[in-house]
């Protein structure tokens, strides 16, 4: 253990630790743009392209970075110095002197980490300037690239080539004409980009950010004409408090319908009532499969990221996933089939809102197969939870004041199988928690399944069902959905089924959530809520759920029926690799 001397005080470091992960470990304060702690999701960052944090370090004759400087013993370092200090309010000069000074417009404004910085570092004038960057903007139906806003921290790489193994950003050119964008400077929707939004979540500018459809959305709730509903997520309850002042981890769904309605929704549901439905089609076409010789192993289908990624990078498994729409295309069916019959609507006239987590619900909402009708979208219109907080300070309303509300019927009751939806692991084991009593004909009174639960990015568990051994897959990180793939097409494991979500943690890490900025440990509080939420239930398994049952009673007739895969299921396709 290495002694290091951080401004005169005396610490026992690690022989891993850079010269920043000490400064971080002692308490200290080195500002940062390009450096992301990723160890928890072993990435291994590649820093050292923004300067910011150099520092002073006794016997060097120039600044170090300190985010790829290791240390080593008797290493005096001074972080405050005015060298380091001039150091860096240089190299924010440099990087402001070809960057947009639109910040009172920009969808960063008050989260830009740029912004931040230079107000740290009391950047009121800058004596550099010349030439600017004048690129175009990429608009895709989930997120708005702009280059001109690039300061090729290369976060955005790390996530989409490292962690998510996507590979379409990277940095293109050299010198001033350096940028990061996708090869051939395609737009993302020609490209295999899977919308996750991990790019746009560690971004620390307004280069890339959600396509935001706040706009439409208060257009619709303004329109008499128009019944406006509203559907939330289950991660969106455990991280929405977040944006005003709550810990992470926070459960807030009363508040949040509460607001939801002050805003002026028509109904506000929930979207575990889609999870709860989803839980039906995907139980039933897994005991198929397992009973009749079907196809296995089976892959859950609630992720869209997931689906894209697999129908870009692995089109021989197409056969693996489930046909079941994801729960958000689910609700939006029924919204506008079942919903609208009971309440004499026109479902032309129904205008369906999600709020999600995440970024590729927005291009998921825009798949033309996905939807029930060639005439209208099942869910018109898909807000982040960033958005959802961005529209109740713009309605002045007082997040904290508000009284907590209960979700309207049908459509607003659910089980705890379906709050668990927004962590990783909970897909699956919702599917097992009724799966196991359809297949064995007896009640499952243990109801959680302890070898799904916890944070590693990969996990393997063995369920016993009636004497057989089930053996169910896991993974978080696209990245780490096709090292467990690789290892399904080469032999070298065995599974009946498997769970992928796109994001860290599961949805709860969403690129459409309040920013993290690294930090994991929010993640697990958002996943450990989720559980809370789960065991406050009383019902916890999804076929138990009254509404879902009158569903299939009053309109679907059963699980799989023809009606059901009319409306509740899709179908993938091979998309071309660029």
């Amino acid at each position: 253990m290495p002694k290091v001397y951080i401004n005169g005080n005396e610490f026992e470091a690690s022989e891993k630790d850079t010269v920043l992960t000490a400064v971080q470990k002692f308490g200290g304060y080195i500002p940062t743009l390009c450096y992301m702690n990723l160890k928890d999701v072993n990435i291994e960052n590649k820093p050292s392209s923004c300067r910011v944090c150099m520092v002073e370090i006794e016997g060097r004759r120039t600044l170090a970075p300190a985010c790829t400087t290791p240390v080593f013993e008797g290493i005096k370092i001074k972080t405050h110095s005015r060298m380091a200090v001039e150091a860096r309010r240089t190299a924010v000069q440099l990087l402001l002197s070809d960057h947009p000074q639109d910040c009172l417009k920009c969808p960063k404004n008050g989260d830009c980490e740029l912004q931040k910085i230079a107000a740290e570092l009391h950047v009121v004038n800058n004596p550099y300037f010349g030439k600017t960057s004048n690129y175009d903007q990429d608009i895709s139906a989930a997120i708005i690239r702009d280059p001109n806003k690039c300061i090729m921290c290369r976060r955005c790489e790390t996530m989409c080539n490292d962690f998510q193994t996507v590979g379409v950003l990277s940095a293109i050119d050299r010198g001033f004409g350096a940028v990061v964008k996708p090869s051939f400077d395609l737009p993302l929707e020609e490209t295999t980009c899977t919308f996750c939004g991990q790019c746009a979540a560690v971004c620390p500018t307004g280069a890339l950010v959600e396509r935001s459809y706040i706009d439409e959305v208060w257009k619709e709730l303004e329109n008499e004409e128009k019944h406006v509903v509203v559907q939330t997520a289950p991660a969106v309850r455990v991280a929405l408090a977040e944006e005003f002042g709550y810990e992470p981890g926070t459960i807030s769904t009363g508040k949040m319908v509460g607001v939801l309605k002050l805003m002026g929704f028509d109904k506000v549901f929930d979207t575990n009532f889609g999870a709860d439905l989803t839980i039906m089609e995907e139980a039933t076409e897994f005991k198929e499969r397992l009973e009749n010789g079907g196809f296995l192993p089976m892959l859950t289908s609630c992720c869209p990221g997931w689906v894209k990624f697999i129908e870009h990078q692995f089109p021989d498994l197409l056969e693996m996933p489930s046909s079941a729409k994801s729960p958000q295309q689910m609700f939006g069916a029924i919204a506008k089939s079942y919903y609208a019959q009971k309440n004499n609507v026109d479902p032309k006239n129904i205008t369906v809102v999600s709020i999600m987590p995440c970024l590729a619900k927005k291009y998921e909402a825009a798949r033309e197969e996905i939807n029930t009708s060639p005439e209208y979208r099942d869910v018109d219109y898909v807000l982040t939870t960033r958005e959802l907080a961005k529209m109740i300070k713009e309605a002045g309303i007082n997040f904290k004041a508000v009284p907590e509300r209960e979700y309207d019927s049908p459509l607003g009751e659910s089980t705890g199988a379906a709050a668990i939806f927004g962590r990783t692991g909970g897909v699956a084991e919702a599917a097992l928690r009724t799966a196991y009593e359809w297949i064995t004909g007896n009640e499952l009174k243990a109801v959680e399944f302890e070898q799904l639960h916890g944070y590693e990015s990969i996990r393997v568990a063995e369920v016993e069902l009636n004497g057989k051994k089930l053996r169910v897959g896991v993974a978080y990180g696209l990245g780490n959905a096709r090292k467990l793939l690789e290892d399904v097409q080469s032999g070298k494991i065995e599974l009946h089924l498997i769970e992928i979500m796109a994001c860290p943690g599961g949805c709860v890490g969403g690129g459409g959530q309040p920013y993290h900025h690294g930090d994991l440990n929010v993640i697990k509080k958002r996943i450990d809520a989720l559980n809370v939420v789960d065991k406050s239930k009383i019902i916890r398994k999804s076929h138990e759920n009254p509404s879902i049952v009158r569903l299939y009673n009053e309109y679907l007739e059963k699980p799989g029926s023809e009606k059901s895969h009319q409306l509740l299921h899709t179908h993938y396709m091979e998309r071309e690799w660029l």
